[in-house]
């Protein structure tokens, strides 16, 4: 029996010892894991608001009863300004029970807590969230989220805005929509649609603007006719933020009926807003919007066809120049121009880069012009000169907006070529370069005559200011001679007013020119080809003084620069003497989106804006402000 007591001791004594509390070492992935793990992120709650559970006793009662635990947590923190912290755990439960349940109800609930949460009534610094509180970048999103989620039908699909009376957990809300905020530039926006749970590939880069409100991907309205001149791009989605403002939330929490208003913002509008006593920056999801608008308008699908049928294109859609939103005064256009069996999307890694730049996206618009690349190149340049005009025109002209005066073309392959042809003062020498004789001295209708004399007989366009060619064939394609190329140029099929111009031009007044009509295919191939005289001649003018010009030429391998091509283009055709620079990258022929390439177009359109003179002022104002000339 004595052993037995013995033994009883010695095991009390070490039970005794034995510490309840133990410490396991993590790897640092696993513990930073650990530390951030959420509702937005897990199926539990964070260890902050697990916390808040347990020294409430309500830990045992959530997983059976959630919203009565929800409920009793409210009784105990609403109207107790020292549980304010608090609120974020009534945030992150509701959006968890939003999850499990899909109720609208409760995903409002959510961004009503995080909202009072974050932004304090009056402004009062003592109860704001610290910056570097977890709690506080973690309510910021649980906000937007669920915010999100409350206005995205179950099936998916367009944002459903419920102004009136919204049902809530613990009472209503009353939600006035502030419909002055539905535009952009003068346009109604239309269909918004949630960007958080898209995923985008296809872009290299992914831009997001961190901040309040929940991202969307918004409609511009189509106009009442198509203007002549320049559009906002169909089937545009314009980066926006929704928010929900509700001030003194906390003080309304206390009561069984809210009062919130809901505007929208766009990224063309001011990038802050004041809540709370405190400017807050607004959430933008811009390259998911930019996604979404190009997988709405497929429009890649139709280049080839849109190279060989021009009649088809002629009748369908005219050419277009096209804008990513709404002209805003104060703006440089900077017009891109695609190349061969190719269309605006091509540039899609560019923009998406370019205006995520604030100077870029404050000073500058993108114009898009889309032609079918296969008509002759002195056609389609006619066309883009005359759009340009229209366009000037439309907005109210040079003294109305000077920035419209400082113009920024930007072509690749044949769109340089077009680019060329306006800013260039050729005189008679293109015509001389294809004809024994004057153009008046020819038999021609006064139609064919004057469609002539527009296309080879140019002068620089006066607004522009600067031009970048990329991989454009001043003097021609080498892949133009090879057969394949050759045989393709049969199968052009010009619009039908052009071919009649040119079979009146060819077969009534063979005698005249340079060149055999009967081996000769209209069309962008045979423009491009090297020995053609019109290219050749082309080559030699020079820009005309006052505009700038640049080039970017990719090139393959690494053998002498002037013997590298790439596989398009030889660096000989390329190059122009007397630009104001020259970039050689390494890369094949479609550049675009190569990082050196849009890093070269960034520093040459900061070097414009850079170059502000008196009478040609640019935009310094923040997006959507007023805009004075100097």
């Amino acid at each position: 029996m004595a052993r037995v007591r013995l033994l009883l001791t010695v095991l009390v004594v070490l039970s005794g010892c034995a510490s309840p509390v133990t410490i396991t070492r993590l790897e640092p992935r696993d513990a930073y894991s650990r530390l951030n793990r959420s509702a937005l992120s897990d199926d539990k709650p964070s260890e902050t608001t697990l916390t808040v559970l347990r020294r409430h006793g309500l830990i045992s009662s959530f997983g059976t009863w959630p919203d009565e635990t929800v409920a009793a947590l409210r009784g105990r923190v609403i109207g107790h300004p020292h549980a304010w912290p608090e609120l974020f755990a009534l945030a992150e439960l509701s959006y968890l029970r939003g999850r499990q349940t899909g109720s609208m109800s409760d995903y409002l609930a959510a961004a009503i807590y995080a909202y009072a949460f974050l932004f304090p009534d009056d402004g009062r610094p003592a109860d704001r969230p610290d910056a570097f509180d977890p709690r506080f970048r973690q309510a910021s999103d649980l906000y937007n989220i669920s915010l999100a989620a409350a206005m995205t039908p179950v099936a998916g699909g367009p944002a459903v805005f419920r102004p009136g009376r919204n049902a809530l957990p613990f009472g209503a809300i009353d939600i006035a929509v502030d419909e002055s905020s539905f535009s952009s530039g003068g346009r109604a926006l239309t269909s918004f649609q949630p960007t958080a749970g898209l995923e985008v590939s296809g872009l290299q880069n992914q831009y997001r603007t961190p901040g309040i409100g929940a991202p969307m991907a918004a409609s511009v309205a189509a106009p009442a006719a198509p203007a002549r001149g320049i559009q906002v791009a169909p089937r545009l989605r314009i980066p926006s933020t929704v928010l929900l403002e509700i001030p003194n939330a906390r003080h309304q929490l206390a009561g069984p009926l809210l009062h919130a208003t809901l505007t929208i913002h766009t990224i063309f509008g001011e990038p802050t807003v004041r809540l709370g006593g405190d400017v807050v920056p607004l959430e933008f999801d811009q390259t998911a919007a930019r996604a979404y608008s190009l997988v709405e308008t497929q429009a890649w699908a139709n280049e080839f066809r849109d190279f060989l049928f021009g009649d088809l294109f002629q009748l369908q859609k005219a050419p277009t120049l096209a804008a990513l939103e709404p002209h805003r005064p104060g703006r440089m256009p900077v017009v891109l121009i695609h190349g061969t069996a190719s269309s605006p999307f091509r540039w899609a890694d560019m923009v998406n880069d370019l205006t995520e730049d604030e100077r870029i996206r404050n000073n500058y618009e993108f114009w898009f012009f889309t032609y079918a690349t296969g008509n002759p190149i002195p056609y389609s340049a006619l066309l883009l000169r005359q759009a340009l005009q229209d366009a000037v025109q439309q907005l109210g002209g040079v003294a109305t907006d000077p920035a419209l005066g400082r113009m920024v073309l930007i072509g690749h392959s044949q769109g340089g070529l077009l680019a060329r042809m306006l800013t260039i003062d050729a005189g008679p020498r293109l015509w001389n370069a294809v004809s024994r004789r004057p153009l008046d001295a020819l038999r021609l209708r006064a139609q064919t005559r004057d469609l002539i004399r527009n296309s080879f007989f140019v002068d620089h366009l006066p607004e522009v200011e600067r031009v970048i060619f990329i991989a454009t064939p001043h003097r021609g394609s080498y892949l133009t001679e090879f057969s394949p190329a050759r045989l393709l140029s049969r199968f052009v099929s010009l619009p039908a007013s052009l071919a009649k111009d040119a079979a009146e031009a060819m077969t009534g007044n063979a005698d005249a020119l340079k060149f055999d009509p009967s081996s000769v295919h209209v069309g962008s191939l045979y423009g491009m080809t090297p020995g053609n005289p019109w290219m050749q001649e082309m080559a030699r003018l020079p820009v005309a003084p006052g505009i700038h010009a640049h080039s970017i030429i990719p090139t393959l391998g690494s053998g002498p620069l002037e013997e590298r091509d790439d596989g398009v283009v030889r660096y000989q055709s390329a190059h122009l003497d007397g630009v104001d620079s020259e970039l050689v990258v390494a890369s094949s022929h479609s550049v675009q989106a190569n990082p050196e390439a849009i890093e070269e177009v960034r520093r040459i359109l900061l070097l414009q804006l850079a170059e502000q003179t008196p009478n040609r002022p640019v935009a310094v104002a923040s997006p959507g402000s007023a805009v004075s000339a100097d």
